[in-house]
């Protein structure tokens, strides 16, 4: 038995080939692909554990990248390529999928905005007005509306292809844990038909023209419909250590410790802090950045960069792992930024393992699931 399981979702990292993309309107998007196609990128410590290596790697980019580099055969443990099941590809979704949890029905989606009666118990908890009320990009929303928002004290809710009602205000003009209150009551009623994955808090700062985000988002997610590995885990008596976001995807059931995190650097600095702690059982890692900087803002190059200081801290936490230690790497879901979308991808996703029981190079071809990961966490901790 493992005593320690890591388990790190980079946020969004797909590695392309989902075989029912196309209803998704997602054919041809690959994550890993756009990443690779960044001039300059060294990834050595993932190809290692056999990402380069995983069956059923199409993409000519991929391939080029490969023929370029000749990398090194694998040689850090098992690696293979994870199938979703549940119909979606959000996080929420992903997320449980991962957790053991299958959706065979899709989240709820607005394309065209909420109705009316949406609109109306917002504006009847709050007493503010709503602004914009259609899907958009969440840097654009707030250029846009962010002046109209500052004037009149309006809130900015909006959507996009996810299932997700997110409400954008300054914290100058709603404080955070005003709007966190508001999302709260919010997702309250959002239940039945209108039962959305997530109702996201999304404070920004700034003047006009130069609004931005701060790191104060806050998601408030359905409560998964039944027991997930978190909940076992913890009435087993085992440790369940949220790492960033963890702790919203799950609506803060089944853990026994949450640390939050500004960004990837402050995550992978975590990861590093858990290493060298004593626990038993599982530390859950999500690395945001992946998804939120770069995947939705259609930046290869940034995310190219932050894939490489995630390949680079392993080279320090790999050496230092323990006998019973077992890292996982992957993913929820893909958005690949090379795409004119700036949406979330339907794409399969990586699963590489080192450590306990999986020392040596190992490939576990396709897999359909991404509960099985759930399976090995549990099989190995319990």
């Amino acid at each position: 038995m493992a005593k320690r399981v890591f388990l790190v979702v980079l946020d969004s990292f797909g590695i392309g080939n989902a075989a029912d993309a196309t209803l998704f309107g997602d054919e041809g998007s690959n994550t890993l692909a756009a990443v690779l196609d960044v001039e300059g990128i060294k990834i050595p410590n993932l190809t290692k554990m056999g990402l380069l290596n995983i069956d059923d790697h199409t993409d000519e980019r991929i391939k080029k990248f490969i023929n370029d580099n000749s990398p090194e055969a694998p040689s850090l443990g098992s690696y293979g390529r994870l199938v979703e099941l549940s119909m979606g590809k959000d996080t929420t979704i992903g997320h449980w999928e991962i957790a053991g949890i299958l959706s065979d029905k899709a989240m709820p989606t607005f394309p065209d905005g909420f109705p009316a009666l949406v609109l109306d118990k917002i504006k009847e908890i709050t007493g503010r007005e709503v602004l914009c009320n259609k899907p958009y990009s969440g840097t654009d929303v707030i250029r846009d509306y962010g002046d109209e928002h500052v004037k009149t004290g309006a809130l900015i809710v909006y959507t996009s292809a996810d299932s997700v009602l997110q409400i954008a205000a300054h914290e100058d003009v709603v404080p955070v844990d005003e709007l966190y209150d508001i999302c709260a009551k919010v997702r309250e009623f959002m239940t039945g038909a209108l039962a959305v994955g997530r109702i996201i808090a999304r404070p920004f700062e700034g003047t006009s023209g130069s609004y931005k985000r701060t790191s104060r988002r806050h998601d408030f997610s359905l409560t998964a419909p039944s027991a997930t590995m978190l909940d076992i885990l913890k009435i087993k008596g085992k440790d369940v250590i949220s790492v960033g976001k963890i702790v919203d995807i799950f609506a803060n059931r089944g853990m026994t410790e949450v640390i939050r995190t500004t960004g990837n650097t402050d995550g992978i600095r975590v990861m590093h802090e858990m290493q060298n702690k004593d626990f038993d059982g599982l530390c859950f890692i999500n690395l945001v950045d992946f998804d939120m900087l770069y995947g939705h803002r259609n930046d290869p190059v940034g995310y190219a960069n932050a894939l490489m200081e995630f390949d680079d801290a392993l080279t320090k936490f790999i050496p230092n792992m323990r006998d019973d230690d077992l890292l996982i790497v992957t993913a929820d879901h893909g958005c690949d930024p090379s795409t004119p979308s700036t949406d979330h991808s339907r794409e399969n996703v990586p699963l590489l393992i080192y450590g306990h029981n999986h020392s040596e190079a190992n490939n576990l071809g396709t897999i359909n699931g991404f509960n099985n990961i759930a399976t090995l966490v549990l099989n190995e901790l319990l």
